[in-house]
């Protein structure tokens, strides 16, 4: 069995009850051959709204995973919808629509132009996006570490419509035998009713009211009957509310006149509902008003749905309402290391995470107390998905299932674009299709007819998407056939840091050239293995683009290598706490991640090694992790450096400035944009859009792999840097200068 180094990816976006986080891992797995027919997929434009079954390459197992051979799926009608009519939008719709998006788009165009602007935003409208949670399977792999579940299990999970889905162990649960693949598909649809019950804790005899009769709502509807509530559902669709009425729900139409406030208020002699669980999706503000107004005295209100939510204080002041927003499928959701590191919650502490509720919703279907089957209302084979797509803003329709083929079969690449390179004529293989290379890397690479040969992805979804945009000839989720392939000379690494240094060495011992994104290592060891990887037969480029910026060598040329003093400020902006850069053992912080830029670039603009580092940052308490520092670099020549690296500064004022002073001279870089001199003969002004390098880079790189000639920067200065933002650290646990 042959051994994949495996990378997992993402797709970053967050819409109704889903959240999508870009996550990008690879570790080794030893899996059966892959061979055989490309795996199709479900995918969705953004940008156009067009719904396609897509060819791409198989995902590949990973510890704590489960790799899922996909017998069905269920469509959720209610979330994909409001997706695929997203999609559908045009750019204004789109716009209204996310208010805070449009925001933030307004304030990037202040600090880095429109261009970059409109460039940033229609590429992120161009990214696919997977569809569906709600899948049915057999387990056909495990990844090491994954515990209570064996290959030929059938199990529910979270997975999309894929033929094959790669889930982490925490979003699996086993179906009990006399429960179908088609009826465990509504497992997590089930859970995130159920969670909306678990909030409202309902009692024996309470009235509850569900608020729109979907499949949600009616699943809801139907567990809260079962925990002995007495039911009321409101729709104004007759042909759900006769189905609810059938599972013992008493029911409110108000399409046939029926006030929903008074009825529920008559029927509970003016005590009023014990609780309101909203499943609705609606923009009116009426419906929240309408759960207060029927809610009795301190009732409580749970929002599943998505609905307009101007409250009025007076009809929740004068109730002492409560009002509580339910979190998709429970304890554990969008909680990294639930979910993707597999580490459990304690059963004692916390009685229903988001497994415990698959599990309790599998339970009430074996036993009888939850009857699904009469919710769909069209099954599919997965080839005809566009009778479901095509017809999905049909209100009537609840449930429907995509059946799967059985004997499909699976393949960790796929061809894309047609034509192939000689060995030694540059060929390109890029791992990882995040945001950078997305946005960044691949329209540099692209506008100087780069060759690429081959992008691999986690799942490939997204690596497949970009191969076909940018003309890439294949798109993997094994990256390591692109090590063993002799039409690729050079590596281009992109993944999150904690990656960096492994992926480089074995790329180096494969013989090919590298190029990976900063930073070079997070840590001593993994700068040891690239050290000992390299032997000059091959070269190493690390991202410092900023070296490139035609503003940086206009400095340059200016100042020569006198000793200078470098003042360089990154006023780099807030990112929350639970983001993966912030994780010393996956980004390494931001300081080693990012502010390594800025020692590379004092280092060109110095023509010297740093030679000592010292480290002070905004607190009082000693840490090895910060995004608010002032670092003071030492230089041999005798040039000293400060780097300003801040985040609590405002969005408003340059991302980055750039101060040189050396003999009588100054030089200001503002944000890559305008380099003014002081006392500078025969340079006055540079004036660009904002750049900061990435194209030159990228050129030159092309250029040294087809052509040869000198690397674009030395080994030596690359190890320096990298010692360099170790160093840093080091500095800021020890509160002392740290030699290098």
């Amino acid at each position: 069995m042959p051994c994949i180094y495996s990378p997992v990816f993402h797709i970053s976006i967050t819409f109704a009850q889903q959240k999508y986080i870009t996550i990008i891992f690879y570790f080794n797995v030893f899996l059966p051959s892959q061979t055989g027919k490309l795996l199709k997929q479900i995918i969705q434009s953004f940008k156009t709204g067009e719904t396609i079954l897509e060819d791409v390459p198989a995902p590949v197992v990973k510890p704590g995973y489960v790799l899922i051979k996909t017998t069905r799926s269920l469509v959720s009608l209610g979330t994909e919808r409001m997706l695929v009519e997203f999609g559908r939008a045009n750019m204004l719709q789109k716009a209204m629509q996310q208010p805070d998006r449009v925001k933030q788009v307004l304030g990037k165009i202040k600090t880095d132009g429109l261009k970059p602007t409109l460039q940033a935003v229609f590429n992120k409208l161009g990214q696919p996006l997977p569809l569906g949670y709600c899948n049915a399977g057999t387990v056909i792999a495990t990844g090491h570490g994954v515990q209570g579940i064996a290959v030929g299990d059938r199990v529910a999970s979270n997975g999309p419509h894929a033929e094959f889905v790669c889930v982490p162990q925490n979003l699996v649960a086993h179906v009990p035998d006399n429960v179908s693949d088609e009826e465990a598909t509504f497992t997590v649809i089930g859970s995130i009713g159920l969670q909306g019950i678990r909030l409202c804790a309902p009692t024996l005899g309470e009235t509850i009211v569900v608020v729109g009769l979907g499949l949600i709502g009616m699943i809801t509807a139907e567990l809260l009957v079962a925990n002995g509530c007495r039911v009321i559902g409101i729709d104004p669709d007759t042909r759900k509310t006769d189905l609810a009425q059938k599972k013992g729900i008493i029911t409110i139409n108000p399409g046939g006149g029926t006030d929903p406030v008074k009825y529920v208020m008559d029927l509970t002699n003016h005590v009023g509902a014990d609780g309101v669980i909203i499943t609705a999706s609606a923009k009116t503000d009426e419906i929240i008003s309408q759960a207060a107004r029927m809610s009795r005295k301190r009732g409580r209100i749970i929002l599943v749905g998505v609905i307009g939510l101007n409250i009025s204080r007076a009809e929740f002041y004068e109730k002492e309402l409560t009002f509580q927003v339910s979190c998709s499928y429970g304890p554990g959701r969008y909680d990294d290391q639930y979910e993707k590191e597999g580490i459990d919650y304690p059963l004692p502490f916390v009685r229903w995470t988001e497994q415990r509720n698959f599990q309790a919703v599998l339970d009430m279907i074996s036993r009888g107390k939850l009857e699904v089957a009469s919710l769909i209302t069209s099954r599919v084979p997965l080839a005809d998905y566009g009778k479901i797509y095509n017809d999905i803003g049909n209100r009537d329709a609840i449930a429907s299932i995509l059946q799967y083929p059985e004997n499909s079969t699976h393949s960790a690449t796929v061809s894309v674009a047609s034509g192939s390179f000689a060995p030694g004529k540059g060929g390109m293989g890029i791992i990882g299709a995040g945001n950078f290379t997305a946005m960044t890397m691949l329209p540099a690479l692209s506008a100087i007819k780069a060759p690429l040969y081959c992008i691999a992805s986690a799942a490939g979804v997204t690596g497949t998407a970009l191969a076909k945009k940018y003309n890439i000839g294949k798109s993997t989720t094994d990256y390591k056939s692109m090590l063993a392939d002799p039409s690729i000379d050079l590596i281009i690494i992109t993944t999150r840091h904690n990656e960096h240094a492994h992926m480089v060495a074995e790329s180096l011992a494969a013989g090919k050239h590298v190029f990976v994104e900063k930073p070079l290592a997070i840590d001593q060891s993994g700068l040891d293995m690239v050290m000992a990887a390299y032997n000059g037969s091959k070269t190493l480029t690390v991202g410092f683009n900023r070296r490139f910026s035609p503003h940086s060598t206009a400095i340059k040329k200016v100042v020569g290598n006198a000793p200078m003093n470098v003042i360089a400020t990154m006023n780099a902006g807030a990112i929350p706490p639970n983001v993966w850069v912030h994780d010393m053992n996956v980004g390494g912080g931001r300081i080693v991640g990012e502010a390594c830029h800025y020692m590379d670039l004092i280092t060109y603009l110095t023509g010297s090694r740093i030679t000592a580092v010292c480290m002070n940052a905004m607190g009082t308490t000693p840490a090895d992790n910060t995004d608010n520092a002032s670092i003071l670099l030492q230089y041999a020549n005798g040039s000293t450096g400060i780097i300003n690296y801040f985040a609590n500064g405002s969005k408003e004022y340059s991302k980055e400035r750039i101060e040189v002073y050396s003999q009588e001279r100054t030089l200001i870089c503002d944000n890559f944009q305008l380099t003014t001199g002081y006392g500078t003969k025969g340079f006055s002004k540079l004036k660009t859009n904002t750049d900061k390098g990435h194209h030159a880079q990228f050129s030159l790189l092309t250029d040294r792999v087809k052509n040869g000639g000198d690397a674009l920067i030395s080994f030596d200065e690359i190890i320096n840097t990298t010692r360099a933002g170790l160093a840093a650290i080091e500095s800021l646990k020890t509160r002392q200068w740290v030699h290098i």
